[in-house]
């Protein structure tokens, strides 16, 4: 495939991780960010079964994770007291690797020898039948053969390629979270507590705080932190517990991030010389198989091409055919409701959950099932 140039929007996960496998395969590769460099930070990321530990031991990186994983937290779950009332196990919130967004993203980068964009995004696509024109903000017009969108939930390259986000990006009545207060806000506890409808974190995986509350869907420049401070502080007003120190804090957050609890849905991945990757294909906001996917789909998209000797046409269709069903992990359900629940009742039962052995030990097998139900051919052996 050395005559193939591709074009992937975003450098968070899936797209540096298309980029190690296109670039080893052969292709060309540009990676085009808005930001003006790998994120650092962020949320913890995890990764389970053995199907994703086998893509990151082929990728070479497996052991660079290892050595930057965070390692599993017991969290507890308290009252408006502080009393504690259940503990949701490492193993269940962390998976079998737990890692920061942020060192992930900086280890595929390390692992990856490919242009990078960044600072810029794209603004127009026009195919053609030899390519696509691309039109980006800052950089000058160029063609490529392949572009993939790997640009997130809210991509721009789905919206150029397929349509508007409100055709393919579906709300699930929350919205969540992630500030960064201080390490003195956790004192290296863990510690989660709920009202109906709200939930409030401090020293968990996430962020040193995380919230999530079921609301109408927020209308709101996703640009403005501070307008998206204000929301949050809104949300949370009359809350208990230590809400309102926690709401102090909020507008002098060291990062902050708000969105909404969302799934994409699209009949198809791909459209003539534009395919999407992750959660801008799949994505389901705080499902806990986002980065997996992203991991595994790189792997089978490149794959594909490579098995296909670049004929893109049947190699997204081959793409489709074999990932879809895994990816049907992240639409069968809404963390809101379990992170967030709706009653007093639904707390309850919820927190019984993790108090019981059995029932905890079924979520786990389901999500080992879901994280490995994938045949994955190893694609260098043509296999």
């Amino acid at each position: 495939m050395k005559n193939l140039s591709v074009l992937i929007s975003g450098a968070s996960i899936a797209g540096p991780a298309l980029a190690h496998w296109l670039t080893r395969y052969g292709c060309t590769v540009t990676v085009v960010e808005r930001a003006p460099a790998v994120r650092p930070g962020g949320q913890a990321v995890d990764f389970k079964g053995a199907t994703h530990r086998t893509v990151l031991d082929r990728m070479g990186i497996l052991g660079d994770v290892l050595a930057r994983q965070t390692g599993g937290q017991d969290q507890t779950i308290v009252d408006a007291t502080g009393r504690p009332r259940a503990v949701i196990p490492g193993e269940f919130t962390g998976g079998d690797i737990e890692i920061r967004r942020g060192d992930l993203a900086g280890i595929l980068a390390a692992h990856t020898d490919c242009e990078y964009l960044f600072g810029d995004t794209v603004t127009a696509l026009t195919e053609t039948a030899d390519g696509v024109d691309v039109t980006f903000a800052d950089a000058g017009p160029r063609r490529f053969d392949l572009v993939v969108g790997a640009d997130g939930i809210h991509s721009n390259v789905r919206r150029l390629a397929f349509g508007p986000e409100r055709d393919y990006v579906r709300y699930l009545g929350y919205h969540y979270a992630l500030a960064e207060l201080g390490e003195d806000v956790a004192d290296g506890e863990a510690v989660m507590y709920n009202e109906p409808g709200r939930m409030a974190a401090v020293g968990g995986p996430k962020a040193s705080a995380f919230f999530v509350f079921a609301a109408p869907e927020l209308d709101y420049d996703r640009g403005d932190t501070e307008q998206q401070r204000k929301l949050l502080i809104d949300a949370y007003r009359g809350a208990g517990w230590r809400v309102p120190e926690l709401m102090a804090k909020v507008p002098g957050a060291r990062e902050f991030y708000l969105d909404s609890l969302s799934r994409v849905t699209i009949d198809r991945y791909s459209r003539g010389r534009v395919v999407l990757l992750g959660d801008a294909a799949y994505g389901n906001t705080l499902g806990g198989f986002g980065t997996g996917l992203a991991i595994v789909g790189a792997y089978v998209l490149a794959g594909e091409l490579l098995a296909a000797d670049g004929d893109h046409r049947a190699a997204f269709a081959r793409y489709e055919d074999r990932f879809r069903g895994y990816a049907e992990v992240a639409q069968r359900g809404s963390a809101g409701p379990f992170l967030a629940p709706p009653s007093p009742l639904r707390i309850k039962l919820r927190d019984w959950t993790f108090k019981s052995r059995f029932l905890l030990g079924l979520m786990l097998k389901a999500t080992d099932k879901f994280a490995t139900d994938i045949e994955l051919p190893d694609y260098a052996l043509g296999s």
